[in-house]
This record gives C-alpha cells, structure tokens and sequence, in this order.
C-alpha cells in the first residue's frame, strides 16, 4: 500500500526510478494485545536523476492522503513516521 503509492506516484511524475525499498521499524506496547505503538519507515529509492522534492512529495502525498493502512493507523493513536534516502 504505502510503498505502491509512493512508487506509483513518482512513476506518473515521470521519474526515472529503478528501484525503492522500505525498511520498517516498528514497536508494540507492553500489554497484551501488543498493539502498535509506532512505526517508522525509512525509504531507499534510486533512480536516475531522481528529484528529492518528488521523492519527498511521493511519500508524503502517500502517508496522508493514499495509504489508508497507515491513515487507519495514525487515527488509532500509532505514531507513523518516514524518512528516506536517495541511492
């Protein structure tokens, strides 16, 4: 979800991308059920001559208004952050 929409979006902004990975850092609560406390994830995408303000805009536009997985998560009280990097 999240990673299809960042991908898909720098497609449609014609950015040369040939690669994106998401690594994902999590932690629960200490209580059962473990639920989520926070997540983070932090991008690697490369390209050439990739634009950071397209990448940056790619994952924002996904983590507020395309994932509703991470929507849906950030309404229930988890705190969901990204980064990223350019390869």
């Amino acid at each position: 979800m999240f990673f299809i929409d960042v991908v898909t979006i720098l497609k449609k902004a014609r950015q040369e991308i040939t690669s994106c990975e998401a690594e994902v850092i999590s932690r629960r609560v200490d209580a059962t059920p473990a639920v989520f406390e926070s997540i983070h994830l932090h991008f690697k995408v490369t390209g050439n001559d990739l634009s950071e303000k397209q990448v940056e805009r790619a994952i924002g536009l996904s983590a507020d208004k395309y994932c509703s997985a991470s929507i849906m998560l950030k309404k229930a009280g988890v705190k969901v952050s990204h980064d990223f990097e350019i390869v």
